[in-house]
């Protein structure tokens, strides 16, 4: 199993917590997810929360695709915002969820 490292700032504090693993196996992408923690003001708490970590991520994937010299963190981003719109609007497979599903 291929796992990537835990970041310093979670191993040292001891409230972190976990929001999302994404794999690639079976051929196919699987995601867990912890939602719920901004579920006080309803859906709007939880979208604007996810949204912010989308975006953080985003801005993150661009840094390391710009440090890896494949072009602008602009653009690289803009990319990802236009491909994601993208796979929204028109996805390129179908999700299947198993919610409730907790680690051992």
């Amino acid at each position: 199993m291929n796992v990537l490292g835990i970041p310093p700032a979670a191993l040292r504090d001891a409230e972190a917590l976990e929001l999302a693993r994404v794999w690639i196996a079976e051929r196919g992408l699987h995601c867990s997810l912890r939602v719920g923690l901004y579920a006080d003001d309803g859906a709007s708490g939880e979208t604007r929360a996810w949204a912010i970590i989308l975006a953080d991520m985003a801005g993150h994937i661009a840094d390391a695709l710009s440090a890896a010299g494949m072009g602008s963190r602009a653009d690289l981003l803009d990319a990802l915002a236009d491909r994601f719109n993208a796979e929204v609007a028109s996805p390129t497979s179908a999700r299947r969820a198993e919610w409730g599903v907790e680690a051992s």
